[in-house]
């Protein structure tokens, strides 16, 4: 093969498996480790790879395989079935912000049906869900820093972005629930920005899947007091429920209103 020719094929190999090593490139095309580091090298310098020890990795799939994709499957039909419900408290035309998070995309795509619906965020991947795939919604991105690995903004600038803005509704999702206590997660930006995504809507939902109840989430930024609707998936001893009643927070568990919903008599949610 002619350099070329291999480094065609290496570009190929990362679009399949996100990264590649020396060796094995070596074995595949029958050269030297030192030819093989030299092709990685001069992929590299023109920006099509990023060298990593051993080897690279592509920068497409750098991009996106962050904390969010490596959650993607986990818990899927739990957060499916929160994000169905907690589309049906959006109406036609409104503006939701939305947090970011494999819970927050699943409610995005959720709203497929909905028209007029402009979703502010600070979430790439839910931005970029919006341009590719959701013809019908729009989308206003915060600004601000990347936090690198997660694919979302944060910072001083999306606060003061958010000064700005009055959203309809509010979405947001916690890292943990601690009964008792409140809404938990695990970065001191995020928060700060999730305590302001709890008071700047006209009201706000927290959309929490059972497996967070109780699981690790260093930082506090709020309780069920300031929720006006919590979304679960279920309430495990009834422990989300003595806390919603206690502190004024509607709580709808998703599965209870999906079997609701396929009964002719059953309410909506409004």
């Amino acid at each position: 093969m002619t350099p070329e020719e291999r480094r065609s094929t290496i570009l190929a190999m990362l679009a399949q498996n996100t990264s590649v090593q020396v060796a094995q490139l070596a074995e595949a095309f029958g050269t030297s480790r030192v030819t093989a580091r030299g092709d990685l090298d001069a992929l590299a310098a023109l920006g099509k790879l990023r060298r990593t020890h051993g080897g690279a990795v592509s920068l497409s799939k750098t991009l996106t395989v962050s904390t969010q994709d490596r959650r993607v499957n986990v818990n899927v039909e739990a957060k499916r079935a929160i994000a169905r419900t907690a589309a049906e408290f959006v109406s036609d035309g409104e503006a939701v912000l939305v947090d970011s998070g494999t819970t927050a995309l699943e409610f995005v795509r959720a709203l497929e049906d909905h028209r007029d619906v402009t979703v502010v965020t600070n979430d790439f991947t839910i931005a970029d869900y919006i341009d590719r795939s959701a013809p019908a919604l729009d989308v206003l991105l915060l600004g601000g820093s990347l936090r690198k690995g997660h694919r979302y903004i944060t910072g001083p600038l999306t606060l003061r972005m958010l000064e700005m803005l009055h959203p309809d509704k509010a979405f947001v999702t916690p890292t943990s629930y601690v009964p008792g206590r409140g809404l938990m997660t695990n970065n001191a930006e995020m928060a700060e920005l999730k305590r302001r995504y709890l008071s700047c809507a006209s009201e706000s939902f927290v959309l929490l899947d059972a497996a967070k109840i109780q699981a690790p989430g260093l930082l506090w930024f709020g309780t069920l007091e300031q929720v006006d609707t919590l979304i679960v998936d279920r309430d495990p001893d009834g422990v989300i429920a003595t806390d919603a009643h206690e502190l004024g927070c509607q709580l709808v568990v998703a599965s209870q209103a999906a079997r609701a919903s396929q009964t002719p008599q059953a309410s909506q949610p409004s």
